[in-house]
């Protein structure tokens, strides 16, 4: 039965990275620069939902006609939902991922809807497709973190040392969710809830295989490189006017530095609501 299970969840990418790890480049630089190749590709593939994401929000903004009968924010709506469909019909994506992009299209969407009653960021567009004032495409891009964080743990293979309890680790995201709503009328808890992941992950190691060997590295420095990635998505996100912070009415400036702290934290959240899919899936 497990082997069954496992069998449904193979995409078409598996069969890509077998050929791919199954090459033997010569010793010494060859096999180091073919190895870094091969994480650069695998790295692309992980992000291949939020890559078009973010393409789809540029190409609209550059080329999107004024005299369109659909909405942009529609479109992208429309669009997002089709790439998902058609991850699942050609197997670049499987059943498991997919589960958790519609998880953190809830977690996100709720987010939205809150953050943008209390003006914390705005859609100025209009559009058919959304809740409030809040359009559906947005759901998707906290999805996409969702998805590359699913993906790149089952294409890197990430074993861990050191890993904290799952109790804590659950408690640590529901206090980060909960503070991101609760700070607009309680007091900021964010240096205290950095205190506690330090805490809770300062002595984690996650392991990553890019090629034969698995290579290692601090979690929380893996936290830092991918909130710090999203923070640059997010500006060019900005820059191609899918949403825009209050800073941004009257032209586009740089996301501050600052909202690298909430990515991170978010990271938090993220990583361990995929760490409960990966639990399910080895019966833990």
């Amino acid at each position: 039965m497990h082997d069954e299970r496992r069998s449904s969840e193979v995409t078409r990418f598996a069969g890509v990275r077998a050929r791919l790890e199954a090459a033997a480049p010569q010793s010494g630089f060859p096999a180091l620069l073919y190895e870094f190749l091969l994480f650069g590709f695998k790295q692309g593939w992980a992000c291949l939902f939020g890559g078009l994401m973010l393409a789809l929000l540029l190409a609209t903004h550059f080329w999107w006609p004024e005299e369109a009968p659909v909405a942009r924010y529609d479109f992208l709506t429309v669009a997002a939902l089709l790439i998902q469909i058609a991850m699942l019909a050609f197997r670049l994506e499987s059943w498991s991922e997919a589960r958790v992009i519609f998880a953190f299209h809830i977690v996100g969407t709720v987010m939205e809807l809150f953050k943008t009653a209390h003006g914390s960021w705005e859609y100025r567009e209009a559009g058919l497709l959304r809740i409030g004032d809040v359009p559906l495409f947005s759901g998707f891009m906290y999805a996409a973190v969702g998805s590359y964080l699913a993906r790149v743990w089952r294409i890197f293979d990430f074993r861990f040392s050191h890993y904290p309890r799952r109790g804590a680790t659950i408690a640590l995201a529901v206090a980060i969710y909960v503070n991101f709503f609760a700070h607009h009328w309680l007091p900021d808890i964010r240096l205290a809830l950095f205190a506690a992941t330090a805490l809770l992950y300062l002595r984690t190691w996650v392991f990553f295989r890019p090629f034969r060997e698995h290579r290692r590295m601090p979690l929380l420095l893996g936290f830092l490189l991918v909130a710090l990635f999203i923070w640059f998505a997010e500006n060019l996100g900005t820059f191609a006017h899918a949403w825009s912070y209050p800073h941004q009415r009257s032209g586009w400036a740089m996301v501050s530095i600052g909202k690298l702290g909430a990515w991170y934290l978010l990271m938090i959240i993220s990583f361990v609501l995929v760490e409960r899919l990966h639990d399910r899936q080895h019966g833990r």
